[in-house]
């Protein structure tokens, strides 16, 4: 289903007051949950203005999560493709081993500004997850994370990383049992809790203020991006691309390139096994426009409004919904989206991780995927920059086990 396109906004002044994106994003939440979200959005306006409060973050963001992240040149991935330069902006090198430490540190330091003592937080990768156990570890929070159990199986490791860093990690049975049963079960809880806990979403998604507070995080990696790039190349890329489940990594890769208008930018939704009823997770191929879990956005879901069945070789894409900042850019056509199949992603998983030594996230890798079709269609003085999530470690016995089917 297309969208008629809408006259764009200046990205400075999104969300509205209504945190609406254009017609996506707002509030749709039981009213349990409005004053806690008017204490947030009051909470966080204070803090995104407070000098203080931002020296504190940039201190945790440099000494814990280990920013500023690298610029690398994948040197032996441009000579395979005989095409553009292929840069990697190095996310997987963070703490915790993805993007997902931006926003949960800033997250976190708001949560305690606000005297909230407890967390709970969704994960589907369980990136999310661990970071989330971290920052609680390190400022003394207590910490329950939501998990479906589907995703606790193929992301144990992950499971056990939380659990070590004192996060009770609660497995959710219902539904799918994958990420968006997560995020139904924490918000139960934040319905229940909702005086003493603070509800870390992991992405761009969600009622406002969330989708604006988790892009204000993770804006971070565009703006070393784009210094980065200059210093290196003394001129912007020609293309980045990032993959997109809710789209925190992509949003904040992109936000500082989206009035420079030579730039090109992409995100790369979850092809699965291909885009048929059930079997992917590409909301903007098969999706309609709808409202789940607390905002208007494009939802996978059949005529009746009933969410379908979703599929992706990786845990952190396989969601519903994606955020209402997409939906918005991608109706104004500022931000082209596409899709990777599973087993485009399989092949260049293996690719990169032999070509650059560096073994992807899955997510992250379709991306790759992209990209290096990209920089085949591209001339040599083109430049292609990716953003590199997320690392693969939790994600080998997956591949490991899905080749030794395929053997």
């Amino acid at each position: 289903m297309s969208a008629s396109p809408t006259a764009p906004v200046a990205p400075a002044q999104l969300p509205d007051a209504a945190g609406q994106f254009g017609q996506y994003g707002g509030v749709y939440v039981p009213e349990t949950l409005m004053t806690a979200l008017a204490e947030l959005t009051a909470g966080y306006e204070l803090a995104r203005s407070d000098p203080g409060f931002q020296r504190e973050l940039r201190h945790h963001l440099k000494e814990f999560a280990g920013r500023p992240t690298e610029l690398y040149f994948a040197e032996r991935l441009t000579r395979h493709c005989g095409g553009a330069k292929i840069y990697f902006k190095r996310e997987d090198l963070l703490h915790t081993g993805a993007h997902k430490i931006n926003n949960a540190l800033g997250q976190a330091l708001l949560a305690r500004r606000l005297g909230k003592k407890r967390i709970i937080a969704e994960t589907g990768a369980g990136q999310h997850g661990v970071a989330t156990a971290a920052v609680c570890a390190k400022f003394g929070l207590e910490c329950a994370v939501y998990m479906g159990a589907v995703d606790m199986e193929r992301q144990a490791l992950n499971v056990f990383r939380m659990r070590l860093m004192g996060a009770k990690v609660v497995a959710v049975e219902a539904g799918q049992k994958t990420l968006k049963d997560a995020v139904n079960e924490a918000m139960r809880d934040w319905v229940a809790n909702v005086r003493h806990t603070h509800y870390i979403l992991g992405s761009a998604l969600g009622a406002h203020p969330y989708p604006m507070m988790v892009r204000d995080f993770h804006r971070v990696i565009g703006q070393e991006l784009r210094e980065q790039i200059l210093a290196r190349e003394g001129r912007l890329p020609d293309e980045i691309i990032a993959c997109v489940g809710g789209g925190s990594n992509a949003i904040g890769c992109f936000y500082e390139f989206l009035g420079d208008q030579t730039v090109k930018l992409a995100g790369v939704e979850a092809g699965g096994r291909g885009i048929r009823r059930g079997e992917h997770a590409a909301r903007f191929e098969g999706g309609r426009l709808g409202v789940l879990q607390g905002s208007k956005t494009y939802i996978l879901q059949n005529p009746d409004g009933q969410i379908e069945l979703t599929h992706s070789v990786s845990a952190g894409l396989d969601y519903a919904a994606i955020g209402p900042e997409h939906a918005y850019y991608r109706d104004t056509g500022r931000i082209e989206y596409t899709y990777a199949t599973d087993d485009e992603v399989m092949e260049t998983f293996q690719l990169c991780s032999r070509h650059e030594g560096i073994i992807p996230a899955l997510e992250s890798t379709h991306a790759i995927v992209h990209g290096l079709k990209r920089a085949k269609a591209l001339a040599s003085d083109k430049i292609v920059v990716i953003n590199l999530s997320g690392r693969g470690d939790k994600d080998v016995q997956t591949v490991q086990r899905l080749l030794e089917q395929k053997a």
